[in-house]
């Protein structure tokens, strides 16, 4: 083979055998964290990207008898229909401004909860305190409904001990000038202790090390804990913050199908509320309850790209990729 040309193929091929056979022998090492991971898998597969599919009935005039491939096709007609609907502005107004409270409030409020958690110095309560705060995670949005009602009610505590003091009652859950409130309200109580969970795993990142020195150069727990904790769980804050941004336009719809009434309605309605009453409550317009729901997700999607492209200029570890 001296002085004869020598076919590369000739030379990729043990290199490319040696690849698979290493590819192979990590599979089979790491075999049983893969069967793991199956039914992890096939959960999102079958439940989340099958049904994919069916986005096409938002550009059809779907048809059940037809089918989803069958239908005539629409085109851009059920979002033109959305948009110079009157009720667009509403609804999309709504879905902002308590997506907008929603994480004014509940997106800083469990990072105040974990820090303060972890700044307990008697562990007992502070496990106390971190059980009960998580298992109202677990009560549906129907239970929660019903203590707010049997507090906030007409003939609730509260407004049984405001005639008693003042003479007079609120409407907490019939005025669209408490919904807000009262929406946010619930959310951060039924979840702060959940969403806590993340930062007081990240709380354990932080180097006690950084505090001890802090503390001995004269450092205040105030100063310690803006110059020194903080800063040490900004990345997951970071990640966090552009997770909850994907979420924006779907503000909770069991909250909402609980909470709603005639009365708080015209600020109540937002738009997943909007795609199940047009969708299925009323019309069974199937097609443009779609187009509602792929309008609503390609923005969520923009938003997600927009903060995790800012978040990487600010932190590279900040960002999700």
């Amino acid at each position: 083979m001296t002085g004869q040309n020598v076919s590369p193929s000739l030379i990729r091929e043990p290199a490319a055998a040696w690849k698979r056979k290493r590819v192979w022998g990590k599979m089979r090492r790491f075999g049983p964290l893969y069967l793991l991971f199956l039914p992890v898998l096939a959960y999102y597969g079958i439940f989340h990207y099958a049904p994919m599919t069916g986005v096409v009935i938002a550009f059809k005039q779907y048809n059940f008898m037809d089918g989803i491939f069958g239908s005539p096709w629409a085109g851009l007609d059920h979002f033109r229909r959305f948009v110079e609907n009157g009720d667009f502005w509403i609804i999309f107004r709504n879905t902002l401004l308590l997506a907008f409270y929603r994480i004014l409030i509940a997106f800083p409020a469990p990072i105040l909860f974990a820090v303060l958690l972890n700044e307990m110095r008697f562990p007992k309560w502070k496990r106390f305190f971190q059980t009960v705060s998580y298992l109202p995670h677990f009560v549906s949005w129907v239970v929660v409904y019903a203590l707010l009602y049997n507090f906030f009610s007409e003939s609730g505590l509260v407004n049984t001990l405001l005639k008693s003091t003042v003479g007079h009652s609120v409407e907490f859950l019939s005025s669209a000038d408490y919904y807000r409130t009262m929406f946010v309200g619930s959310a951060v109580w039924k979840e702060i202790g959940w969403n806590a969970i993340i930062f007081l795993a990240a709380l354990t990142r932080v180097d006690p090390d950084l505090n001890e020195a802090s503390a001995i150069d004269g450092a205040s727990r105030w100063q310690r804990l803006w110059h020194v904790t903080l800063p040490g769980i900004r990345s997951v804050i970071s990640i966090m913050f552009v997770l909850s941004l994907g979420g924006i336009l779907s503000v909770s719809f069991e909250q909402t199908l609980v909470m709603i009434n005639p009365q708080v309605a015209p600020v109540a309605e937002v738009i997943d509320y909007y795609i199940y009453r047009v969708g299925l409550l009323n019309t069974n317009n199937y097609s443009y309850a779609t187009a509602v729901g792929l309008f609503r997700s390609v923005i969520a999607l923009s938003l997600v790209l927009i903060a995790n492209f800012v978040s990487k200029k600010i932190d590279e570890e900040g960002a999700i990729w």
